[in-house]
């Protein structure tokens, strides 16, 4: 047999599967409508400074790491980590500041320092966190959660005929408030809803083995900004063999009697038996194949309003990573996903990699990466709602941080979640496509084999197992194995 493959968008789910099927023996065309690859993770300058245009945060780094194993090669000859010291520093409007430091105890004595809560509550929080994730993991992280067989085993089924070991039944923030008495604790440990696009309010409180991957394994940053691990996939599925063709669109995908048959790329019909899709699950199969699909698009997860400000100035008391929380975090997620609105108070993520790559702003300058969550695509005005979010964080930062940033911003460009949906696929401008605002989401996410059409494969944030960096690389290899397993 022929084992050829196409790959719908070079994001780092499309480059981790591309290396994978190559070493498998398989040619692999990568088509992306984009003049680089990245997808989300992308790059981009203005006027001498330079900006990661999405994910902020390496997790988990050790799936990098088996990627590169995976191929004989060594990570260390095409990308360099950094594991940080403050993994993310938090504001609130009542000037109380709290570094969340990757050691865990000093973390927990910051806690207990600034708050009412104590430091062994905190290390107490984090093992609970740690004992989800070690019976989770298995099943829904590093395996295609949809596969039965994957389900054949002990621990499986110990796990999922007890569900209230992996705190299914409550939510995020009801499991958080069972720990902690000071709002500023639950507050912040609430916020790690927001990494899959979603409430703390309504998302099961098993996602609340999130804060292990960060605390107890670790957050990372990479030396040229997080765009420098989209650099190293490109670079390593080149010499791995495999082809980009960059400003290609996909405009069909064709396929025969439930069976893919090939690619319409520019006006050029190109066959293929295999498609694998890092394109979102839903864009795929209404804008490739002009199919109706069964996932529910009522829970779709948060969008987001990113300003790429180059600032005048260097601010020695911000971190790489920062937060400026709003006031009434039940009202901010409240508007986002009941009243599909920006919240009028909304929190604040600021990401300055100038302070750990100096060559990414002039001297005496940073480059600030500002985003808020969002609602997905509904009826909004996007531009009405993009300048009052531009007013509302410039009042935030004055308010918050003492620093009046109207006269120091020397370069801007936006991101709506319109111009997120024209630019990467995502449907709505959801970011990670589904949300977990279920307590069944971790089933309902789409599997990285299509059920309805032969041949059809998808990896990246909207399906299994899930967004962020290393849950895409996962689906990546997911996917993967899937292909080389139905077809090797």
């Amino acid at each position: 047999m022929n084992k050829k493959a196409a790959i719908i968008g070079a994001g780092l789910g499309g480059l981790a599967a591309s290396i994978r099927l190559a070493k498998a023996g398989f040619e692999i065309d990568v088509f992306e409508q984009n003049e680089n690859p990245g997808g989300k993770a992308g790059s981009f300058y203005n006027s001498g400074f330079r900006f990661d245009t999405g994910p902020s945060l390496l997790t988990m780094p050790f799936i990098i790491k088996d990627l590169f194993d995976y191929t004989g090669e060594k990570i260390s000859a095409y990308l360099q980590l950094n594991k940080l010291d403050i993994l993310c520093k938090y504001f609130w409007d009542d000037g109380t500041i709290i570094n969340a430091y990757s050691d865990v105890k000093k973390f927990a004595n910051e806690i207990e320092l600034k708050t009412k809560d104590s430091s062994l509550a905190v290390i107490n929080y984090l093992n609970y966190s740690r004992r989800i994730y070690e019976l989770t993991s298995d099943i829904f992280l590093f395996k295609n959660s949809k596969e039965i067989l994957n389900y054949i085993n002990r621990k499986a089924f110990k796990t999922l005929l007890n569900l209230k070991q992996i705190d299914f039944y409550r939510t995020m923030h009801k499991a958080n408030s069972s720990f902690f008495n000071d709002r500023k604790t639950i507050q912040l440990f609430n916020r790690y809803a927001t990494y899959n696009g979603s409430s703390p309010y309504k998302a099961p409180a098993t996602f609340n083995l999130i804060q292990h991957v960060e605390y107890n394994l670790g957050g990372y940053t990479a030396k040229g900004g997080i765009y420098s691990v989209t650099e190293a996939l490109y670079n390593l599925s080149k010499k791995s063999g495999v082809k980009f063709h960059f400003t290609n669109m996909v405009e069909r995908i064709n396929h025969s009697n439930g069976k893919i048959s090939g690619l319409q790329v520019s006006d050029e019909v190109k066959q293929y038996d295999i498609i694998l899709s890092n394109v979102d699950a839903t864009k795929t199969y209404r804008s490739f194949i002009n199919a109706k699909t069964n996932i529910n698009h009522k829970y779709l997860s948060s969008s987001a309003i990113v300003f790429y400000w180059g600032v005048k100035g260097n601010y020695d008391f911000t971190e790489i990573h920062n937060i400026l929380f709003s006031s009434d975090y039940k009202k901010e997620f409240d508007d986002i996903f009941v009243r599909k609105i920006c919240p009028d108070d909304p929190t604040i993520y600021i990401y300055i990699s100038s302070k750990l790559n100096p060559d990414d702003a002039p001297d005496g300058c940073e480059n600030w990466f500002i985003m808020i969550n969002t609602p997905p695509i509904e009826k909004q005005d996007w531009e009405k709602e993009t300048e009052k979010t531009r007013i509302n964080i410039l009042k935030k930062i004055k308010k918050i941080l003492d620093i009046d940033l109207k006269d120091k911003i020397l370069s801007e460009n936006i991101l709506t979640p319109e111009i997120l949906e024209d630019r990467t696929g995502a449907y709505k401008g959801s970011i990670y496509g589904p949300s977990s605002n279920s307590i069944f989401s971790a089933f309902l996410r789409h599997s990285n084999k299509s059920k309805k059409y032969k041949g059809l494969y998808f990896c990246g944030g909207s399906v299994n197992p899930g967004g962020g960096i290393p849950l895409v690389l996962l689906s990546g290899k997911n996917a993967a194995d899937l292909i080389i397993k139905d077809y090797d």
